[in-house]
């Protein structure tokens, strides 16, 4: 139950930063910021009203996701392709034992990595004319 939980808080915590950031004209950091400290501050008040588990990990989730949530409008998909992401990013962070121990940014990397992810498949699977339009902007770059 604890895993669902924080799989919910991830998708949770990407769709509500884009919501707040670009609906009500927040911008990406300050909805990142304002809603990882409403998250923050109600575990920090209310330690005892979940599990140790949860009290810990919710914040951290949610802050990894809103970075999710950062994404720009003109690059975002849709509203699934960022649930698919932050779903992602809690399956990754629920099995990563000692994984980015150590290692500076590593909910932003882990963020970024299921973004990337995420579109990564989406484009796989998308149709053929967007395939090639990839591919000749691409090509310009070279």
């Amino acid at each position: 139950m604890n895993n669902v939980i924080i799989i919910v808080t991830s998708i949770l915590g990407a769709t509500m930063t884009f919501y707040v950031s670009h609906y009500h004209n927040q911008g990406a950091v300050r909805a990142s910021a304002l809603l990882s400290l409403l998250v923050g501050l109600f575990f920090y008040c209310f330690p005892d009203l979940l599990n140790t588990y949860l009290t810990k990990n919710i914040p951290i989730v949610f802050i990894g996701t809103s970075f999710i949530g950062m994404i720009s409008t003109t690059t975002r998909r849709s509203y699934i392709h960022l649930a698919i992401a932050g779903c992602l990013f809690g399956i990754v962070y629920i099995n990563k034992n000692n994984l980015f121990q150590g290692f500076g940014g590593a909910l932003g990397a882990l963020a970024f990595i299921a973004l990337l992810t995420t579109f990564a498949f989406s484009f796989a699977f998308s149709k053929s004319v967007h395939k090639l339009k990839a591919i000749l902007r691409l090509r310009k770059w070279k």
